[in-house]
């Protein structure tokens, strides 16, 4: 039953998905088969709309797909800035890491997505948390040579 939600989600159909939940609230929490949640999946696509009304009913926002990324980690490594606002606006942690260790700062700090990386500042990211791999955000940054993502997160 909940694959009509996913569907709904992957086809950008806001006005279906806004029905399903409203009929099943509970389906917010559901995953599919690769562990992601309504929510982490409408970002994935980057629909502003589908996300805004998923964020509509009470969840865990920093729920983890299977490898534990959150909907703000896709996001920041994807460049959809707008999201990222409506994510950390709804209270999602910005050092929040996966089971890898990587938090959402370092994948906008290794994709280059400099927008993201001060917005994350802005909302208390930590360029120091480590990774797996003992390496930080300001590390990553360093190795890539970009100068203005070193220079935001040297303050």
């Amino acid at each position: 039953m909940t694959e009509a939600l996913f569907n709904a989600i992957r086809n950008q159909d806001v006005k279906t998905v806004g029905k399903l939940l409203q009929t099943h609230p509970e389906w917010v929490h559901e995953k599919d088969g690769r562990g992601s949640s309504p929510l982490l999946l409408a970002t994935y696509y980057g629909s502003e709309e589908v996300t805004t009304a998923i964020l509509g009913h009470p969840q865990d926002i920093d729920a983890q797909d299977a490898v534990g990324n959150t909907a703000l980690m896709g996001v920041c490594f994807k460049g959809f800035e707008a999201i990222a606002q409506l994510l950390l606006d709804a209270g999602a942690d910005p050092n929040k890491t996966n089971f890898n260790g990587s938090s959402a700062l370092m994948f906008a700090v290794l994709f280059g997505k400099t927008n993201l990386v001060n917005l994350l500042m802005q909302y208390g990211a930590n360029p120091n948390l480590q990774d797996g791999n003992g390496n930080t955000a300001l590390y990553h940054a360093k190795m890539q040579g970009n100068a203005e993502i070193l220079k935001l997160l040297q303050g």
